[in-house]
Parts: structure tokens; sequence; C-alpha cells
């Protein structure tokens, strides 16, 4: 079973990621972390399901927040 945004939303939530003030339009919302250069955007309403490389880019967020060198590349 497919896993749902709110699901995604939850695990940057927990990792440290902040909802970006302002940052939400429509059914995207832009995330920042302290120590990850980038941004990161999630489309979808909380309970879409997400498709496999949307769930691959926050599973590399994770991984880069957490300090790993290596994306899964």
């Amino acid at each position: 079973m497919p896993k749902k945004v709110r699901e995604l939303k939850a695990a940057l939530a927990r990792a440290g990621w902040i909802l970006m003030a302002g940052g939400s339009k429509g059914s995207h919302t832009k995330w920042t972390h302290p120590r990850v250069a980038r941004k990161l955007t999630l489309s979808g309403n909380d309970g879409q399901d997400v498709n496999r490389k949307q769930e691959r880019d926050v599973e590399n967020a994770l991984r880069e927040a957490k300090g790993d060198s290596q994306h899964g590349r």
C-alpha cells in the first residue's frame, strides 16, 4: 500500500525539517532544514497517495539531514 502525503510530512517533522512560513501554495508545501542547503517541496494533500519518485526524494532528504554522505544514487 502506498504511503500517504501526511506520513511523509510527519517523517520530515520528526527529522527536524521545518514547514516554511508562507511556503504553502495549493497542495504544495516547502520544507527546510538547518543542516541541509536545499529546500524540499512536497506536492499533494494529506490523504493522497505518494508516488515513488516523491517518496525517494523524501528518503534522500532525511538521509541528508541525518548527515549521511551517500544519498542512494
